[in-house]
């Protein structure tokens, strides 16, 4: 692969980013290809912790409707700024759980306002070179966020994050990957792509 070479792995929560961009690193290292997982979480399961020590219902009481969006923005251009560089610098692959994409369909899923403003803030990022859009059913994406025991989704929520990522003018340049299969199929499909940008670059 090229250097810098950035993979971006997107999807409602549930739909197995986190698990298939580690398991994407570590098939690429064993090959031979020097491969990094860069994680673009904005923290809200340590917000919502913070905010139960004292008292409050979640991250948005307690840091506001306001505030709580531009925290999380804020730790997400961080996580993308750090991506960029160590991929930039090192020449390994950058397999990046999330991307720009994801904090605003979030915030229209939320009713946020600012996205307008996220999006000025994060233009300066380039494009990920591949871009694999994990598309799961939200009944499933549910089941799944729920069996972690990390989090809980509302599977309102779940279908406007769905639905947002569909409506992104960016949508038809996604790979388009069936998260609803088994682990092993979605990890080879994933392989597929990878390769496919592989060699076109």
């Amino acid at each position: 692969m090229g250097r810098g070479v950035v993979v971006a792995v997107v999807g409602v929560d549930g739909a197995g980013k986190s698990t298939q961009a580690k398991g994407l690193v570590g098939r690429l290292n064993a090959a031979g290809v020097p491969a990094t997982y860069l994680e673009n979480a904005g923290g809200r399961p340590l917000w919502n912790r913070l905010a139960r020590a004292v008292g409050r219902r979640d991250g948005v009481h307690l840091f506001g409707r306001r505030g709580y969006p531009v925290l999380e923005a804020t730790v997400r251009w961080l996580a993308l700024a750090r991506a960029v560089v160590v991929t930039r610098l090192t020449g390994r692959v950058g397999v990046m759980d999330r991307w720009t994409w994801c904090q605003y369909v979030i915030m229209r899923a939320r009713g946020d306002r600012g996205v307008r403003l996220v999006r000025a803030a994060y233009a300066l990022f380039p494009r990920p070179d591949l871009v694999c859009f994990l598309a799961v059913a939200p009944e499933l994406a549910r089941q799944r966020v729920s069996d972690r025991g990390i989090d809980t989704e509302e599977l309102a929520h779940l279908t406007a994050l769905d639905a947002g990522y569909r409506a992104l003018p960016e949508f038809g340049a996604f790979t388009t990957i069936d998260g609803d299969a088994d682990p092993a199929t979605v990890a080879a499909a994933l392989d597929r792509a990878v390769a496919a940008a592989t060699a076109r670059r």
